[in-house]
Order: C-alpha cells, then structure tokens, then sequence
C-alpha cells in the first residue's frame, strides 16, 4: 500500500506526465502552474469517513478565493478499487452537492485505474482519458468550467482529440508514461483484497 505522500506524489506526476503532458484537458496546466491544484488525501479505508472528508472538501473549495484555490484533487488510494463500487460512491458524492446546496456551485470529476466508458472494453486504450493511479474526485467550480467553454468554445472536440491522442499513443505508449502507482507495494488496490 502507498503512504499518503506516495499517493499524492503519483496523483501529480500523473498530472504532469498524463493530463497536461498530453493535453487530455487544455484548462489543466493554468492552475498547476499557479499552485492552484489544492490536493488531499483520504486515509481510510471506509466509506463514512470519506464521505466526511469530501463534505470538508467541497466547504473548503466553495468559501476558498479561487485565486488561491481553483481546484482540488480528492486522491482515495485504500478504498473504492473496485470501479463499480466506485460508481456507486458517486451517487452519494452527488447527494452531498444537493445537500451542501453546492449542487450548480462545484461538480465532481470522477478518475479511476479501472474507469471503463459505457460501450468500450475494459482494457480499450481510449479508457485512459479518465485512468488515475488511484480513485480521485475531481472537485471543480462550474465557473470555472464556464470559462473554460467560453474561451474554448468546441470544447466537445477535447474528447475527440483525446480519443485520437490516445489510440495514437497505444497501450504501450501509455504504460511508458509511468503514471500508474509506484514503488514496491504501492500497486493500486485490488478487488480481491478490497483494500
């Protein structure tokens, strides 16, 4: 199992490497490099208590200056390995905006080692887009993302642009990156053990 500082270090060279090196979101590399990217890491393994840590996430998120704070990266390495499990979870993260009253304030962005688009196989490359070393919730402001359609306005063609980076890439272009977990023992949780 990674330690939190491993997990929060693989979260941002996947960041770096995966994210911005291969432009999969062009909005992306501005709040890097400003330092705006808040990071957190969940140290339990059960449920309640992330959903405990994601209702002080988003408070935080929401009174924070976005000049300071534009965006914050929920990293979950010791639970959630299972990528339907996962989905599940989502449905309570969702039920925390509308009970928040944050629901069209932030939205959550859901990354996973094992994220699978509806339709596609479990190992096609184009999966990729939304891989992380580690389940992550991406808290965002839905002003931010009106920015970012306005200054980009074909902001549908990002996801055509990065299935074709992708299947360009390859599965073995990919692996090269090395942005999956790292260290000995720091593999990404598995099912079998639920760890």
């Amino acid at each position: 199992m990674p330690n939190p500082d491993t997990a929060l270090t693989d979260t941002r060279r996947w960041l770096e490497r995966a994210v911005i090196g291969l432009n999969l979101c062009p909005f992306a590399k501005a709040p890097h490099i400003k330092g705006q990217i808040h990071y957190a890491v969940c140290a339990s393994a059960e449920p309640e208590p992330l959903l405990g840590q994601l209702r002080e996430e988003l408070r935080a998120l929401a009174a924070a200056d976005p000049a300071a704070r534009e965006t914050t990266l929920l990293v979950v390495p010791y639970q959630l390995a299972d990528f339907l499990d996962f989905n599940d979870f989502l449905d309570r993260a969702d039920q925390l905006l509308g009970e928040l009253d944050l629901d069209g304030t932030l939205q959550i962005a859901p990354f996973h080692p094992r994220f699978q688009f509806a339709g596609t196989a479990a190992d096609d490359i184009t999966n990729a887009t939304n891989q992380a070393p580690y389940p992550t919730l991406h808290l965002i402001r839905e002003a931010s993302i009106d920015r970012a359609v306005a200054a980009f306005p074909e902001a549908e063609t990002i996801f055509e642009a990065n299935m074709a980076t992708l299947r360009g890439l390859g599965p073995s272009g990919w692996a090269a990156l090395e942005v999956g977990p790292s260290g000995p023992g720091a593999a990404a949780p598995t099912e079998e053990t639920g760890s």
